[in-house]
């Protein structure tokens, strides 16, 4: 069965969702906060999330779209409103299901049995694994690893990430308000936060900011990792 994700702050549907769910055989996990389902889904890789709109911290919907910039797994929004305006919100803003408040247990789990089969048919037999390769760098986000010429890289959490991003984007010219933004999750940081983080991957990987080979920083502009080194 599916691990779960659930992204609700009502603790008494929490819990109903963890028996309803654990009774066909899924793995349930839990959050009320936006930004914690954020990074469950970054670092615990559910199969499905089931999210609601109404969080404390952080709105349901930019949860959604902030889940979409950095995963493609499957998300169930749950609603109050059935209106084609809502529904046609949620879909264009990454959602692959929805469910109307209120919501059986049994169409919950025929909804993620549904999201599973047609993310499954989409991926072949054999998932694909989300690898990228950036002249001697090869950084695969479904196992979070990075190498460098063979060479295991050992890159903290968020390293790993801002390299990913970066990489992602090779060649292109990156703001730091956009790296806070889309990798951070946080566009009012301050930008010395990046430059702490860039001086530990250029350790890493080899290089010094005065004689840059993969991670160049164009004045005035922001950042980029050059896939020609």
């Amino acid at each position: 069965m599916a691990s779960v994700l659930v992204v609700e702050d009502d603790p008494v549907i929490r819990t109903a969702l963890i028996e309803a769910l654990g009774a066909h055989g899924h793995t349930v996990r839990t959050t009320a906060y936006g930004f914690e389902a954020l990074r469950e889904i970054t670092e615990g890789a559910p199969d499905v999330v089931v999210l609601d709109l109404g969080l404390p911290d952080l709105g349901g919907l930019d949860v959604l779209r902030m889940a979409r910039g950095v995963s493609r797994v499957p998300i169930l929004v749950a609603t109050a409103r059935d209106d084609d305006a809502e529904i046609i919100r949620l879909l264009n803003s990454g959602a692959d299901d929805y469910l109307v408040k209120p919501y059986s247990a049994g169409q919950l789990a025929a909804r993620i049995a549904a999201v599973l089969r047609r993310s499954q048919a989409a991926s072949g037999p054999v998932a694909r694994r989300d690898v990228l390769r950036v002249a001697d760098l090869t950084i695969d986000r479904t196992a979070r690893t990075a190498h460098l010429a063979g060479a295991e890289l050992v890159l903290t959490r968020r390293e790993f990430d801002l390299l990913a991003y970066l990489a992602e984007h090779a060649d292109q010219v990156l703001s730091r308000k956009r790296i806070l933004t889309e990798v951070w999750r946080q566009p009012y940081l301050e930008e010395p936060t990046i430059d702490v983080h860039l001086s530990a991957l250029r350790r890493k990987l080899g290089e010094r900011a005065a004689r840059p080979r993969y991670l160049h920083t164009v004045r005035g502009i922001g950042i980029k990792l050059v896939s020609t080194p």
